[in-house]
């Protein structure tokens, strides 16, 4: 065949994919039309990325899972879609238009709330679709002609609704509670915007006098500015040392409020002085024993992170440390600051701000999801939903919905799904549209952005609205997604797919790996640790990125690696100039597994066929490395390094057609089943195949069939692949130079159809006789007694030999001085004792055997 691309020795991913992406989109297979038997669709729903977002790496692993699962489905005969759109990451977006207006010395104020919405969707409009070019270059195979946004109007309107139903259910209400308050954005956050910090702090412990005068109480804190606001000391009721002072009171230092000593399960006795201050107003485990014993709540640390005037007034107005240190100097000038010592613990901060997370009981919006949660526990109960590996991950999403608590959906931000709720007065109105009267204000909060994202797998597909699109793709079938969100938003999505559609949004949830920092750090830009895709793409092409992650990837989390980006690299090479080899000496010749002349055709057309069932049952199972390994290894040694090599004779020879035939099937199996993995250079491959074809993205994924198994063929050519290694591996060892041939008798059974080969691939000369051998090689059946010849250097040879007959006379001896120690004999596992014997005897056969070569 000619073709002018066959002409490059290296695959250029570069030149490939644009050129083939642009291919695919223009052929509309990305859009698959609504309609036909749901059954026969197949729908993935990606995790919105934030619409200020870029794509890391995390992205690029997800991604990659996704497109080889919709690629599979599409080259199955389904009607895939791969919905796609962005998340208005509320928090996030608008911190970047934040900072843009700070440059023209402007605030969000200045503007008032409805400019600022127009200036953040002005940003959207010039910036938003910088992670969609991205997946493009990745391969990703998404619906971009149906791309949704959590702000779009349709969008908007679906989550209102849910907010009044769920309203009017009695689900969602207002009530003072703790959250996790940002003091730098000055809002409520969610948990998943929390992340622990290991933090050396102080221990402190203070005494607290006893209300009877009988002396103090001793308590243990590292945030000595929050007793402020301390409303009891709790202890363990099992506890003894305290057991006398259940009922009693102490008084608090600084304030002089009376707080009750009481008994509580909660108190650990080994921690500190087993005697617990609590402080409702400021940590979340005292505002849940507060609740239980009816305390007071008292809040010393405002929404600005400072001291507010519920404080003495020494303090008030203090930032959180230097109130610390002020409440620390007061304590030591009354003597109650009996101990300190160093205690290195994790801190919540806020992923967005950096600060220190203050947990405040605040005026918020709640959703109780303790209803929502029963049905979303009985579909993993039932087998409905399955997480992949079912080990550990189906017992992280039951045990946060068996202990689930009220969620906080209200967040203090101006972009975003503001609620649809508003004031007179003491009234309060929650309705779709605005109530129709005067004189109502409308609550500035927003909804949390994992509210609308719960919504994502059926409002993207036009619910509530009966859509032929809702009708065609809902549900979907798969949830790929890393550990950290399981139960932020994958059990949302559950909760609320049962709720308001009736069925689960999907069945199954592979779980992939967080790719860290090579040294096992998490990846940051801040921290320099971050790695870019883009330009992993850059530098060794997408398909070598997919295949990379892919590889390295399983269920834990792991460190980017690198080398197995370049072991992708290689792979598009050596598919690419293998396939040059073959298409370069062919003719117009179809794939026929059925042209098989040979053992070695027999070989391959079996294994291709083996190969086919494994990656497809790995790929249906979600083990996307053992699918990309065993694609690797199954390609590289059994097609090019074997049978490739077997092969070229029959190539390169005039009359080549039937080998041809088994070629072009052993090729188009190959792309078919790698295609998924590496999209690009497979698609740009299948191009060039001999007679008209489609697509490859669209031709059908590859039935194994056991009719083309050959048991025969797969034993005679592990037989001899094992007898070319062993050939190989003596020829290292008396260092033959690789140009030269060796002379030897073949004493073995079982290669009458590969002799030929085997000479040729273990550059051998196999005569009938000749001199008297100098060693004998062992392969299976027989073996291989070598001659003297000019590529042979005898002193070596002997030196290896004399070498060989010490190492087998010590193994002996040792074996021997072993099997004649009764203890041994008797007390060691019988199977143990045999296997000893065995090798003895085998060692004895060996020096036998090397005795009699000399």
């Amino acid at each position: 065949m000619t073709d002018e691309r066959l002409e490059r020795t290296r695959y250029d991913p570069a030149d490939v994919e644009g050129r083939i992406f642009r291919l695919w989109e223009e052929s509309g297979i990305f859009h698959p039309e609504p309609g036909g038997d749901p059954s026969e669709s197949y729908s993935i729903a990606v995790p919105p990325p934030n619409v200020t977002g870029s794509l890391h790496m995390g992205h690029a692993l997800n991604g990659t899972i996704q497109d080889v699962l919709i690629r599979l489905a599409r080259m199955r005969g389904r009607r895939a879609k791969w919905i796609y759109g962005t998340d208005h990451a509320g928090i996030a977006t608008q911190r970047v238009v934040e900072r843009a207006l700070a440059e023209e010395d402007l605030t969000k104020e200045d503007l008032g709330r409805e400019r600022f919405a127009e200036r953040v969707w002005e940003w959207r409009e010039q910036y938003g679709s910088t992670i969609t070019g991205q997946f493009k270059r990745l391969g990703a195979s998404l619906d971009y002609e149906d791309e949704r946004f959590t702000m779009d109007p349709d969008y908007v309107r679906a989550v209102t609704r849910v907010f009044v139903a769920l309203y009017e259910k009695g689900y969602i209400h207002r009530d003072n509670y703790m959250v996790n308050w940002d003091p730098g954005l000055r809002t409520a956050i969610s948990d998943l915007e929390v992340e622990q910090r290991t933090v050396e702090d102080t221990l402190y412990l203070i005494d607290y006098p006893l209300e009877s005068g009988s002396g103090a109480v001793t308590v243990a804190t590292v945030r000595p500015e929050t007793m402020l606001a301390d409303t009891a000391i709790a202890v363990n009721p099992d506890d003894e040392r305290y057991s006398r002072l259940v009922g009693e009171a102490a008084i608090l230092p600084l304030v002089g409020r009376r707080l009750p000593i009481l008994a509580d399960e909660y108190v650990d006795p080994e921690f500190g002085t087993g005697a617990l201050k609590i402080t409702p107003g400021h940590d979340p485990n005292d505002f849940d024993i507060g609740r239980r014993h009816g305390l007071e709540e008292v809040t010393v640390i405002g929404e600005d992170g400072r001291i507010t005037d519920a404080a003495p007034e020494a303090f008030r107005g203090m930032e959180v440390d230097e109130a610390r240190a002020a409440v620390v100097a007061a304590l030591r000038e009354q003597g109650l600051v009996s101990g300190t010592r160093p205690w290195v613990h994790d801190v919540p901060h806020s992923h967005r701000s950096g600060r220190r997370i203050e947990p405040l009981i605040s005026l918020q919006w709640f959703c109780d999801m303790s209803e929502l949660a029963k049905p979303a526990v009985q579909a993993v109960h039932d087998g409905r939903l399955r997480f992949h590996p079912e080990r550990p991950w189906t017992k992280v999403y039951l045990d946060w919905l068996e202990n689930i608590r009220p969620w906080c959906i209200s967040r203090q931000l101006w972009w975003g799904h503001q609620l649809p709720v508003w004031y007179r007065g003491e009234e309060t109105y929650v309705g779709a549209e605005p109530p129709e009267d005067e004189g109502w204000e409308r609550d500035p909060d927003v909804l949390d952005t994992w509210f609308s994202s719960g919504l994502w797998p059926f409002a993207t597909l036009g619910w509530p609205e009966d859509t032929p699109e809702l009708r065609t793709f809902y549900p979907t079938d798969v949830l790929s997604t890393a550990r950290d969100i399981i139960f932020l938003w994958v059990a949302r999505m559950v909760m609320f797919g049962v709720e308001l559609t009736g069925e689960l949004p999907f069945t199954d949830v592979p779980i992939h790996s967080v790719v860290q920092a090579p040294d096992g750090r998490r990846m940051s830009k801040s921290l320099g640790t971050g790695i870019d895709p883009l330009e992993m793409i850059d530098v060794y092409g997408a398909d070598a990125l997919r295949f990379g992650l892919l590889a390295m990837s399983s269920s834990q989390d792991v460190r980017f690696n690198e080398e197995r980006v370049k072991q992708g690299r290689d792979l598009a090479n050596k598919l690419w100039n293998a396939s040059r080899l073959i298409l370069q000496r062919i003719g117009a010749v179809e794939a026929d597994p059925g042209a098989a002349a040979t053992v070695e055709d027999r070989w391959i057309v079996s294994r291709l066929d083996r190969l086919t069932e494994s990656v497809t049952g790995q790929l249906d199972s979600f083990r996307f490395s053992p699918a990309a390994l065993e694609l690797y290894g199954a390609f590289w040694s059994e097609l090019c390094d074997w049978y490739l090599e077997l092969a070229k004779p029959r190539l390169y020879a005039e009359d080549n057609e039937r080998v041809s035939a088994v070629l072009v099937h052993a090729l188009e199996r190959i792309l078919a089943l790698l295609h998924p993995v590496m999209p690009f250079a497979s698609e740009e491959i299948w191009s060039l195949l001999p007679g008209e074809r489609g697509l490859l993205a669209t031709s059908p994924w590859p039935a194994a069939d056991a009719a083309r198994r050959d048991e025969r063929a797969e034993a005679a050519l592990e037989r001899f692949i094992e007898a070319v290694g062993a050939l190989r591996s003596y020829r290292d060892e008396v260092g033959a130079k690789p140009g030269t041939t060796l002379r030897g008798v073949l004493a073995a059974e079982g290669y009458d159809d590969l002799h030929e080969h085997l000479g040729r691939l273990a550059r051998f000369e196999l005569v009938d006789g000749g001199d008297e051998p100098v060693a004998e090689v062992e392969i299976p059946g027989g073996v291989v007694r070598v001659l003297p010849s000019e590529g042979l250097d005898a002193e070596e040879e002997g030196r290896r030999r004399d070498a060989e007959r010490t190492r087998l006379r010590g193994e002996i001896e040792r074996l021997e001085r072993k099997l004649s120690n009764e203890s041994f004999v008797q007390k060691a596992p019988p199977e143990v004792v045999e296997g000893e014997r065995g090798k003895l005897d085998d060692y004895r056969e060996a020096l036998r055997r090397l005795d009699e070569a000399t």
